[in-house]
């Protein structure tokens, strides 16, 4: 088993049963599955093992037959030269309308998939979260995004709670990962 395979397994058993989110945050409404679906690009993370030093990672999301959503994680080593890699299976657990998934990779035990945050004309960019303030991405559809917007993702999560000192910034050319700079502080 691949070492991705293996922390996204792991994890999942930590997490099994784990779908809700974060006490204090509120999942987008409106959200629009077909328009979500396809592929992004991981610009920030909060570090775990299942992830760890992986760069130019990218999430794909596609239709199943059965109306659930294929995930497919990929991200590359540069330690060992090689990419890493994982599929799953995501559902919606309330309204489809919701950006709030629960998705496994081992099967029965899932985690969630919080959308907390989306350009909601554009689909261009996505904050998610898990069941806790322990698990955050920023994604967008190309590799990079405007400091102010990427600023502006990291500031509303630390006001959320999120330990945003603790983001990685992830290359998408081979490089480690590395911390994000503090986004400015935002009034109460």
């Amino acid at each position: 088993m691949k070492t991705l395979e293996i922390g996204v397994v792991l994890s999942a058993l930590l997490l099994a049963g784990c779908a809700g989110v974060p006490s204090g945050v509120r999942v987008v409404e409106g959200f629009d599955l077909q328009r979500y679906l396809g592929t992004w690009h991981e610009i920030a993370r909060l570090d775990h093992p299942f992830e760890r030093g992986l760069t130019r990672v990218t999430a794909t999301y596609s239709r199943n037959e059965d109306g659930s959503v294929a995930v497919h994680n990929r991200g590359y080593d540069p330690k060992s030269g090689a990419w890493k890699e994982v599929r799953g299976r995501a559902q919606f657990v309330a309204e489809p309308d919701k950006g709030r998934l629960k998705v496994t990779f081992f099967r029965p035990f899932y985690g969630a998939y919080n959308v907390i945050a989306l350009d909601r004309d554009a689909y261009s960019y996505a904050m998610v979260c898990g069941p806790s303030r322990s698990y955050l991405w920023i994604l967008a559809r190309e590799k990079t995004l405007p400091a102010s917007v990427l600023d502006g993702l990291i500031a509303e999560a630390r006001r959320l709670g999120f330990p945003t000192d603790g983001l990685l910034l992830v290359p998408h050319d081979g490089d480690t990962p590395t911390p994000a700079a503090p986004a400015p502080a935002v009034a109460p």
